[in-house]
Formats: structure tokens, sequence, C-alpha cells
């Protein structure tokens, strides 16, 4: 046997066990049968990690590993990410897909794409690891910043230049959006819970947006199939010189075409009419555009060019949703421009927010992780000036449930692309 051979015999052994005590935080012996230390297993795993990111800088492609930590750049030596789901426009604009012009439109695109495509992979492969390790009992917090580590590692956080988009969202049962657990939070996933998971990721301020409903119990199994059906119906009607309105007509057929049984009570689910999709900019989650999920929206149009959030929200409740709770979503004011500040510490809180977070959305958690304490009044001071705009949690009726789904799409001068869209939604 080489010695490479015995090395590889010992160290899989020994990466499994380090996985599998993760999963569990515990390491025994029982969990451990290479014998090795927790620290020198830790050593291990990071050589493994170094050896595959240098396998890949020497032209070979590494595999990526359980969990995923191999920036996905260097899973794509050649610098193509995977291309999302092409979908044809319809009726009148059929011939665009065929149309030179178009196409040489397209080609000149292909650069921005590219960079949308890479956040839209390491979207696809942070969800597809932690749909395995959510579970009941699992504690939001945790689950929170296991996510965003990966995210942060995969896409090779840098500054404002690519990284995390927005705060995860962990919203349970009638919270329908913007709640993320502040330090301290406690809160545990359970069996009968209904939980959006809402992440984002962005590579030069292109934003990738999407999101998906997790629950172990069946008895909600319609209410996730509504939304998730009424999504696709949103993503298959929109296109080039649709109105949005048109789209928040197609979505609620659908919707409320499904009813849910709920501890022998029948619900006929609701779309959350005062929640909407949207379109994206550079650095900007929301563009400007909504996308209504119910009829009677604006008649606004789709434009060629465009990036769209297509989500809906389905409920057991009233369908309307309010502000409640805590809050810990925040964003920098767009379009606000120089703002006078008298206190010394909110022009410091502002400094920080613009160097790490520009206008994206942040929230306390991320000003913890920076070593920011005790900023909750700067932070008030902030918003009472309009620099930044709180965004606390949306609900609907206590005791009601709410679903969502929500992919990105860009609308090419050709077709539309669901870049979000994996094998899983």
């Amino acid at each position: 046997m080489s010695p490479a051979q015995h090395k590889a015999e010992v160290l899989e052994p020994a990466l499994a066990a380090l996985d599998l005590a993760e999963e569990k935080d515990d390491i025994s012996d029982s969990s451990n049968p290479s014998g090795l230390s927790k620290g020198q297993l830790k050593k291990l795993k990071a050589k493994a990690k170094k050896a595959e990111q240098q396998k890949a800088e020497s032209g070979q492609v590494p595999e990526e590993t359980s969990p995923p930590s191999i920036p996905v750049r260097l899973l794509f030596p050649d610098g193509k990410y995977p291309e999302g789901e092409w979908q044809s426009y319809k009726d009148d604009n059929l011939w665009r897909e065929t149309s030179a012009e178009k196409r040489e439109l397209e080609r000149l695109n292909w650069d921005m794409l590219n960079e949308v495509r890479r956040a839209a992979e390491v979207h696809r492969q942070v969800r597809k690891h932690m749909m395995t390790v959510i579970k009941p009992g699992i504690r939001l917090f945790d689950m929170c910043e296991q996510l965003e580590d990966m995210v942060r590692n995969l896409i090779e956080v840098n500054g404002l230049e690519q990284g995390i988009a927005f705060p995860t969202g962990c919203s349970l049962n009638y919270v329908a959006a913007h709640w993320t657990p502040n330090g301290g939070d406690k809160t545990v996933l359970q069996y009968d819970d209904v939980m959006k998971i809402d992440f984002g990721t962005h590579v030069g301020g292109r934003i990738i947006d999407s999101a998906f409903t997790v629950h172990f119990n069946p008895k909600f199994d319609p209410l996730v199939a509504a939304v998730k059906d009424a999504t696709n119906t949103g993503v298959k009607t929109a296109g080039v010189d649709v109105r949005l309105c048109d789209v928040g007509e197609a979505v609620q057929e659908v919707m409320e075409s499904y009813e849910v049984d709920l501890d022998g009570r029948t619900y006929q689910v609701k779309c959350v009419r005062n929640l909407n999709g949207h379109s994206i900019g550079p650095y900007q989650i929301h563009a400007g555009k909504s996308v209504p999920i119910v009829r009677g929206g604006e008649a606004t149009r789709m434009e060629e060019g465009e990036f769209f959030a297509i989500e809906t929200f389905g409920t057991t409740g009233k369908g309307y949703v309010r502000e409640d709770l805590e809050c810990s979503h925040y964003m920098k004011n767009f379009d606000a421009g120089h703002v006078p500040l008298r206190l010394p510490r909110a022009k410091q809180l502002l400094a920080t927010i613009d160097k790490n977070f520009g206008t994206l959305a942040f929230c306390r958690r991320y000003l913890d992780r920076l070593g920011e304490d005790k900023y909750l009044m700067a932070l008030k001071n902030l918003c009472d000036a309009g620099v930044v705009d709180p965004y606390p949690p949306l609900c609907d009726a206590k005791g009601s449930y709410v679903a969502q789904f929500e992919h990105t799409l860009y609308l090419h001068p050709t077709r539309k692309e669901v870049l979000s869209r994996g094998e899983d939604y």
C-alpha cells in the first residue's frame, strides 16, 4: 500500500466521523472509529478542504464536500455557471426566440447573467444541504447561522462585491415574512410548525431571492402544494409585455382552488392580498414594480431586461398581514440622500452599515457579528431620521398557517430564465 493510499484510509473515515459528530454536536468513541481527537479531526478536515482548493487551482475540478465547503467558483473552472430553467414567451412574443437581433442582445448580457447564475448556484447548494439538517428540535438561531456561514463560504464573501443579499427569514406559522432570530433567541422548530425559509445571495449586486416552505406534519401538504402551484403559475404567466394584474389573477385562481383540512375544519387556501412579488435591481431588492398575487392590480407591464421575484403566500387565516413582534430586519433607504445626524453613535453605526451592507438588508445578528454593541438607540435614531427603514415581521391572524414559495427570473430578449430553479422546487 502506498503512503497516499494509507493516508486516504485514515482520512476518509475520520472526516466522516467529524461530519457525523458535527451534526450531533458530539464526538464520542462510538461516533469516532478513527480514534482521533476532535482537534485532530478538525485539522484533517481543514487540510482536506485546502487540498480540494489546490486541486481546483491546478486545473482539476474538485468534488464538493458534504456539507458543502468548496467555493462554487472552484467547481466551475471554466467560469461558466449553470443556466436556470428556460421558458418560452407566449403568443405575440414567440417570435423573439428566433430573432437574430434579440439573440445578439442576449449575448451582450452574458457576463452579467453569469454573475447572477453563480449566486443562484450557491443558493441551490446551500438549500439542498439545509433541507437535510432542518429537523424538529433545531434551534432557529443556529440554523440561520449555519446557513449564512455556508453562503459566505460558497460565494466567497467579499464586502459589497458578493455575499448575502438579505437576512435569512425563517418565519413560523402565522408569521408570513421578515422574521429572523435576534441574538439570544431560543426558538426551536417543532413538528407542527410551518416554516418559510427565505434567503438571498448576490454577486455584483445581482440578487437571487428565493424561498421555500418546510413542514413535517402531512396535514399541511395541501397548503404547501397550493402555494408551490401558485408560484409556478405566476412564473409561467410572467413575461415581456405581460400586465402585472394578469399575473395576480392567474395566481389567485390557482391558489384558491385548494382546500386544506386541519383538525376537523376545512379551509379554503387564501392569497395574502397585501404581499407581492417585486422587480429587483442592482443592490435593490424592491426595485419599484409590485407583482400582485390577487386580481385587480396595476396594468403596468413587465419589460425586457427586468429581474422579478415571483413569490406567493397562501394562508388559512384572513389573507391580510400586519406588522407585529420584535423587529429584526432593517435596510438603508435606497433613495436617502445626506441626512445630518447629531448623535456620534448614529454616525458611527451608519458608517458600519454603509461599509458592510450598503443598500442591502441586514439584521441585528449581522451587527452583533461585526462587533457592534449597545447600538439600539443609534439604530432607532437612523430609523427616525429616515436613513434606515425597519421591516418588522408581517403576521396573519394568530393560529393560522402561512406558506410561501418564491423564484427569481430574468426576462431575456428571447425567453425568460427561472434563475433559482432547482431539482427541489
